[in-house]
């Protein structure tokens, strides 16, 4: 493949392994979390004498089961601080009770924040009915894997798995309160090697058995449970400290899943849809990029090769955001010194991502550019002049421009004539290439009206109410920006549910993202 060119091909599991690292960090763990469990899990699957495709079921399931731990972190980190310190405590804690449950609850309420902002906290989650919040959680992630999985072609088998991960033996868990036997043994593997991995990481194969045998008949079934214990020194043993990226990739099923073409493409689309559910303010943001920056390549007149790949690199362009707390990204004052290193850091998450798998590494040197700027005043490597790639500046002055079309906590969105005129500004100021950001707003200026028909049966206002409730808005405030009543407001919410088939924000901002409603005058 010559340097720059969009890989034709790519492995699933290559796909989702890269994706697992951005996974990881968005549920507080480090990187190859995922890798090393599934390592587990598939090691558990061969001596337990499962089946070939049952151990390919375990493969795909223990890659898919944590992909939608982040499209709720707006509502962790709004109940809770650090959505990515909540998620590495709930591994810690076997949640066998109400009495159990309500103490983590109430343990994380406002974590971190000075003692009279956490009774405030409080008292807002009792009135605002945060406990719903709460309630969904694992449901909205066992939805979002299950939804990933539907877009990427896993069949039924591999579905049912992933659902049932978060089911417990004592029928405590979600979202059908399946118990004992009744849970299917690819799953319960799973379940049980994701938590064992973080007690081995930090202490120990003593640590991994106790833990274990302390779950065994609440959360995990007793015969996986004795299983584990027997296998544990030479399983985990095997593990080792090096990367676990080569043996996750040599215990793939064969055949293995392949990717090209349009189902790599789409593959890429559903992967930008999920990063951006991220954050409420980010939702359709990777595809309006990519979309923008290859329409701005081919005003350049980049080779048809070159458009995909700065294209597909627009896609994957945030990933490393999920490393990043919503605690940061939707605080609405100023950030701190730390708080801002952080923010300056994902891009090069991003490219730590991307370069583990030789297809993506092409994709990543691009991405990890979209906040460099031509005087060297971006980061995160501070690059300046012709250590920019045209692709990197088209991608860089794409980024920019969106960015402004849409709100942040700190400020309003932009309208197009001023984002316009910014970018022009940037430009005289030395930071983004003229010709790069001319092509941009070429494109932007040539983009398609007002659609004439929506999904669902949508119509255009309960569009606009549906665009700002994924923001994560309450009905006051949609109100308020709509100039309607809350009444009218929570009518239309309603009607929005039904069509689409939604119960809460997070489902609804699924819908969005997929079908393109987040872009004012996008299309179908």
């Amino acid at each position: 493949m010559a340097r720059g060119a969009a890989p034709a091909c790519i492995r699933l599991a290559e796909l989702l392994g890269a994706m697992s690292l951005g996974v990881d960090l968005g549920m507080g763990q480090p990187m190859q979390h995922v890798l090393r469990q599934s390592l587990i899990a598939v090691r558990l699957a061969e001596y337990a004498g499962l089946s070939t495709e049952e151990r390919r079921i375990v493969y795909y399931t223990s890659l898919f089961a944590w992909v939608g731990c982040h499209v709720d972190a707006y509502e962790q980190a709004k109940w809770f601080g650090d959505d990515r310190a909540l998620k590495a405590d709930f591994r810690r804690v076997d949640l066998s009770g109400p009495a159990a449950q309500r103490a983590f609850i109430l343990g994380h309420l406002g974590a971190g924040a000075p003692a009279v902002d956490r009774v405030g906290t409080a008292i807002r989650f009792v009135l605002q009915d945060g406990a719903s919040d709460a309630e969904h959680m694992i449901g909205n992630h066992w939805r979002a894997a299950d939804g990933l999985a539907e877009r990427l072609g896993m069949g039924e088998r591999i579905r049912k798995s992933i659902e049932q991960t978060f089911e417990r033996w004592d029928g405590r868990g979600v979202p059908h309160g399946a118990a004992g036997p009744d849970i299917l043994v690819t799953s319960q593997l799973v379940n049980l090697a994701d938590v064992v991995e973080v007690f081995h990481r930090s202490g120990g194969v003593d640590s991994a058995v106790d833990v274990a045998r302390r779950r065994s008949g609440t959360q995990f079934g007793p015969d996986s449970v004795k299983l584990f214990c027997r296998a544990a020194p030479r399983l985990l043993g095997e593990l080792g400290e090096d990367t676990a990226w080569g043996a996750v990739m040599e215990a793939e099923p064969y055949p293995p899943i392949l990717l090209g073409g349009g189902r790599f493409d789409a593959a890429l689309e559903a992967i930008a849809d999920f990063v951006d559910l991220k954050s409420p303010y980010t939702i359709g943001h990777s595809r309006a990029v990519a979309g923008l920056a290859a329409a701005a390549a081919r005003r350049l007149e980049l080779a048809a090769a070159e458009v995909d790949t700065v294209r597909r690199a627009g896609l994957i362009h945030d990933l490393g955001r999920l490393g990043v707390s919503n605690e940061i990204w939707d605080k609405r004052g100023a950030l701190t010194e730390a708080e801002s290193e952080r923010v300056r850091m994902h891009p090069y998450l991003t490219r730590r991502m991307l370069t583990i798998c030789d297809a993506l590494a092409s994709l990543g040197a691009i991405a990890v550019q979209h906040h460099e700027r031509l005087d060297g005043s971006g980061y995160p490597h501070g690059l300046a002049g012709d250590e920019l790639s045209l692709a990197g500046r088209i991608l860089a002055a794409a980024d920019a421009y969106h960015c402004w079309l849409e709100p942040r906590p700190h400020r309003p969105a932009a309208t197009p004539d001023a984002a316009a005129a910014r970018l022009r500004a940037e430009v005289r100021a030395g930071r983004f290439d003229g010709s790069a950001a001319d092509a941009v707003l070429f494109a932007a200026g040539h983009r398609t009206g007002a659609r004439r028909t929506w999904p669902a049966g949508l119509t255009m206002r309960e569009v606009e109410v549906l665009r700002l409730l994924a923001r994560g808005m309450t009905n006051r405030e949609i109100a308020a920006a709509l100039v309607i009543s809350r009444k009218t407001v929570s009518n239309h919410v309603e009607h929005v549910y039904t069509k689409i088939g939604a119960t809460n924000r997070v489902r609804a901002s699924l819908f969005a993202a997929r079908h393109g409603l987040m872009e004012a005058g996008g299309s179908d």
